[in-house]
């Protein structure tokens, strides 16, 4: 069946026909654990725009935040992918017709341990140490240690945009896959926490978790060819840096007005000022 998803918006009002009116109160919002952090500044924040409504924030990835929207148990799936055709397929075969909306921009920081001397790789050196072609950190550059790789568990909307972005190089023909001996962390402070202890680990997370202070962020290229580029606010909202990606919001076709509501301020310059406060990448207003 084809794509019936509606188009992502940049920072523009939803406009439908709500499903009901002021009979809700409540919002329950679930998924990717790199917008939690923003989902639950939202929420805080949307207490003193509408005080009679609550919303419930949770995590868990991704892939749990969409298969609770497929499940009907929640109003609003956050995601850092996008929804998988087989998703939208079993969405559709539940009376659900999901709607995607961005709401902010991320940058995938590469991070190692601060003591690592390696502070550049391109797209094609990173493909060869996640799936285990390049195992010591002396071939590209580094000491005479072996490299620890550490990833996102697979219910991570953030590991599906790596393993297809920076492990499959963007091809979808591609079949590589991420070395047996990486290990899955539950979390991004999982990640930060590990890199910090660990001299010879190399792991992403989303932007808005990485303390400079602790973990230091690799340059990136996308091949040789091009320069490498830190990423940062700036280099992510104007494309330069290569591992950027929308952070989506997934709706039904038919919510209810205070869902739309909700959504609506996010998409708000109000909304989008906190999406900056968190070191994420607002997105541009029409």
């Amino acid at each position: 069946m084809g794509l019936l998803l509606l188009t992502a918006c940049r920072a523009t009002a939803v406009s439908v026909n709500p499903s009901t009116t002021a009979a809700q109160r409540s919002v329950q919002n679930k998924g990717s654990d790199t917008m939690v952090n923003i989902a639950l500044a939202w929420a805080e924040a949307y207490r003193k725009v509408d005080s009679t409504i609550s919303v419930a924030v949770t995590g868990g990835g991704s892939g749990t935040g969409i298969a609770a929207l497929i499940n009907g148990t929640v109003d609003m799936a956050n995601a850092s992918r996008a929804m998988k055709q087989d998703e939208i397929d079993q969405a559709l075969a539940n009376g659900v017709e999901p709607v995607e909306h961005a709401v902010a921009i991320d940058a995938l920081a590469v991070i190692v341990n601060l003591e690592n001397p390696v502070s550049k790789l391109t797209i094609d050196q990173l493909a060869d140490i996640y799936t285990g072609r390049i195992t010591n950190w002396q071939e590209v550059g580094g000491n005479d240690a072996p490299i620890v790789l550490l990833s996102r568990e697979t219910n991570s909307g953030t590991h599906v945009y790596f393993l297809e972005e920076v492990v499959r190089k963007g091809d979808s023909t591609n079949t590589d896959i991420f070395a047996p001996q990486t290990l899955l962390m539950p979390s991004s402070v999982g990640i930060t926490s590990e890199i910090r202890r660990n001299p010879n680990a190399i792991g992403y997370d989303g932007l808005g978790y990485v303390d400079v202070a602790h973990e230091k962020m690799i340059a990136v290229a996308k091949d040789s060819a091009n320069p490498f580029v830190l990423p940062s606010v700036a280099t992510a909202a104007s494309g330069e840096y290569p591992l950027s990606r929308d952070l989506f919001m997934y709706i039904t076709a038919n919510p209810s007005s205070v869902v739309i509501n909700y959504l609506n301020w996010i998409l708000s310059a109000e909304g989008q000022t906190i999406v900056a406060q968190l070191g994420f990448v607002p997105l541009v207003s029409e």
